[in-house]
């Protein structure tokens, strides 16, 4: 004879399975069934929320962190006290590190850029048009001939495109660059003011510096802020997470007076806010499954005593404590099991689809949730990572089996003569 399905499965297996399906012959065990479904829900929608808004999270993260790097660098070697350093035998240091794929000089400061009544801060960055694109990423979104244009001692300059749309200016218009170290007069001290042709407008993606940044020849941006040369080197390696120990090797074999900063150092506070934010979020939503655990302790509790004459029933045909035990710790971790399940699916289905469904509703309701001006970009960027999901599906599947473990023993403890005595 063939044996079905159910005649292979213990029978602790078999009545948790009926305890965690819906009755129709009771009304309270109907009651039962529906409290059981709303810890399966709860836990469920816990687990969906932890992996959409991690994953939201470190998509934005990445997100930001990549199209900063595509303006940034990966390491910065730069003076410390005053001394100028040998720039070209440092970079020849540098360049015979396997690991640094680009090195190019630069010089950076601040000043004021003016078209007409419009005023504008920025952060001027003098560059070398040959060595650049070998360390910035930004500048494959320019147009081929775009650096080109900067020559020294022409005092052409680079705008980012929400920059030059407040000034008001495109290509081939004139502006006004003040520098605030201003030289002596007979009147006081003068700002020094220098005009400069616009020679394009890049696009870096990123707000921040598509606002406030420019960029010159860096002998025209040497001679503006009299630095006698480049402020410091700009290095791009093949595997940017390897920077903070890359800088370290750097600053070990490179002169005194000469520190090398990698891109983790330059944005340390925004990270580490970024970090604290997301442990912080993690532990909040972890609540939601924390109340589907109770939430499964109370369906279970009432389980046990709905079921009471039918454990003292199983009781007196000879089913152990252990046995009853089993039984409504089976129908927990079903539960439990279930709403991880279905959690995770929904979460990651929501997760990876999270830019469509957002626009969708940001062009059904006409509003927008990332304003680029001050979340820096303007799309909902996702970035599910195993590391996240595993450990909050593992996490919320022991709650929920911990949960039974109560109810479960109490089960057991039950007197099969106590039970039965008003039946």
């Amino acid at each position: 004879m063939k044996r079905t399905f159910q005649s292979l499965l213990p029978f602790e297996w078999l009545i948790g399975l009926r305890y965690t399906l819906p009755s129709k012959t009771s009304r309270k065990d109907g009651f039962v069934s529906f409290i059981s479904g709303l810890s399966m829900l709860s836990i469920a929608v816990g687990v969906m929320a932890l992996i959409v808004v991690l994953s939201v999270m470190n998509g934005f993260q990445k997100d930001v962190r990549d199209r900063m790097l595509s303006v940034l660098s990966h390491v910065e070697v730069v003076n410390v006290g005053g001394i100028r350093a040998n720039w070209p035998d440092v970079q020849k240091i540098i360049e015979q590190d396997p690991d640094v794929i680009g090195v190019a000089p630069y010089v950076r400061g601040q000043g004021l850029v003016t078209s007409g009544m419009n005023v504008k801060g920025t952060m001027v960055r003098g560059i070398e048009p040959q060595e650049e694109s070998q360390v910035s990423d930004i500048v494959r979104a320019m147009p081929s001939d775009l650096l080109k244009r900067l020559k020294a001692g022409e005092y052409r300059i680079i705008l980012g495109e929400d920059l030059a749309r407040s000034l008001h200016v495109s290509p081939g218009d004139r502006v006004s660059l003040m520098i605030p170290q201003g030289q002596f007069t007979p009147a006081g001290v003068v700002p020094r003011v220098r005009q400069f042709t616009v020679a394009g407008i890049f696009n870096s993606g990123h707000y921040e510096f598509d606002s406030t940044m420019s960029m010159v020849h860096l002998k025209d941006a040497s001679t503006l802020f009299r630095t006698g040369g480049p402020n410091g080197l700009r290095l791009k390696l093949k595997d940017m997470q390897e920077a903070p120990q890359k800088a370290k090797v750097l600053n070990g074999i490179l002169d005194y007076g000469v520190i090398a900063i990698d891109w983790s150092q330059q944005n340390k506070t925004w990270f580490a806010a970024v970090q604290v934010e997301k442990r912080m979020m993690g532990i909040i939503l972890f609540l939601i499954v924390l109340v589907g655990a109770f939430g499964l302790v109370s369906s279970l509790v009432m389980t046990v005593n709905s079921k009471q004459s039918d454990i003292a029933i199983l009781r007196t045909q000879g089913a152990s404590q252990s046995s009853i035990m089993k039984i409504f710790m089976i129908q927990g971790a079903i539960i439990g099991i279930c709403g991880v399940a279905i959690g995770c699916t929904l979460g990651l289905l929501i997760a990876c689809n999270v830019s469509e469904i957002v626009g969708f509703i940001e062009n059904v309701f006409s509003i927008q949730f990332l304003p680029k001006e001050i979340y820096f970009i303007s799309n909902m960027p996702s970035d599910p990572r195993a590391e996240d999901i595993v450990p909050i599906a593992v996490f919320s599947l022991a709650l929920s089996l911990l949960a039974t473990i109560y109810p479960s023993w109490r089960a057991s403890k039950i007197q099969p003569a106590e039970a039965l005595r008003y039946e």
